[in-house]
């Protein structure tokens, strides 16, 4: 694992590049995105037992967190997602993956951003955690302030199309594979947001959507973590074996990326 600085408007945000080991040409890399108030942190178990199956992973902090927490009342929506595309940038360039074998992992606002990555870069496989939900208005408005909306959760709670809102309609255009994971008791994000994201990947090559019962939004008990790491483990080790697959390495049993769109919505105990 390797601390990395990584250049975005003129200054840097700090990020661990985690390569397989020994040293191997990586099957694929994958980009993790926190949630809103978190970090980094969270996701180093993951992204390194990610390596473990020849995956070359970067997880950084986006500003207005960890080192940059001093900009967390004025960073925006569009900073934030401009981190995330020097992120994606970093790790194409440290690791050479194809752009066809990038995948990303967002979390909650991470999520929100990692969707509207995809209509900035090539993005192969897309997983999400309680993706966030906010309205088009004031991207370029401090992100802390939209959470003062008083109709936010309103908002959360209302069935939208993909020409409603801008996230949705990146997601209508995504052609990978995708993953949506729910907490079931989830106040932040609600059952409909989850449920417009599901409506709106009408161009993926697949959806599975998972839900972890009884799980709130922040998985505030290890069991629900560790039951999430689980999916996303499982997910990406599919996808990773079908790309060896498709490179001609014998792989023994193993069940393929399915090539036709599905949508399952299976509970997953903790």
């Amino acid at each position: 694992m390797k601390d990395v600085r990584i250049a975005v408007d003129r200054q840097h945000i700090s990020g661990k590049l985690i390569l397989p080991e020994p040293p191997v040409n990586p099957k694929g890399a994958v980009l993790f995105v926190h949630g809103w108030g978190s970090t980094q942190r969270r996701d180093i178990a993951k992204a390194k037992r990610l390596a473990l199956l020849d995956c070359a992973c970067l997880t950084f902090n986006l500003r207005g967190h960890a080192h940059t927490r001093r900009q967390v009342e004025t960073v925006t929506r569009a900073q934030n997602l401009r981190d995330l595309v020097a992120a994606y940038d970093f790790l194409i360039e440290a690791t050479g993956v194809l752009p066809e074998r990038v995948g990303i992992v967002g979390s909650s606002y991470g999520g929100y951003l990692a969707t509207l990555l995809t209509g900035e870069r090539k993005v192969q496989w897309l997983a999400l955690r309680a993706p966030a939900l906010y309205k088009d208005v004031d991207f370029d408005l401090p992100k802390r302030q939209l959470n003062l909306d008083a109709d936010l959760p309103a908002y959360r709670r209302r069935r939208l199309d993909s020409n409603e809102n801008r996230v949705l309609s990146s997601a209508s255009r995504f052609e990978g594979d995708v993953l949506i994971v729910e907490s079931q008791t989830d106040t932040i994000v609600p059952a409909q947001v989850i449920d417009n994201y599901a409506r709106a990947f009408i161009a993926a090559r697949s959806v599975s959507h998972k839900v972890l019962a009884q799980a709130d939004h922040g998985l505030s008990r290890e069991s629900w973590r560790r039951a999430y790491a689980r999916i996303l483990l499982s997910w990406f080790e599919e996808r990773l074996r079908s790309v060896s697959a498709s490179s001609g390495i014998v792989l023994g049993a193993c069940q393929a990326a399915t090539s036709t769109r599905t949508l399952s919505r299976s509970p997953s105990g903790g």
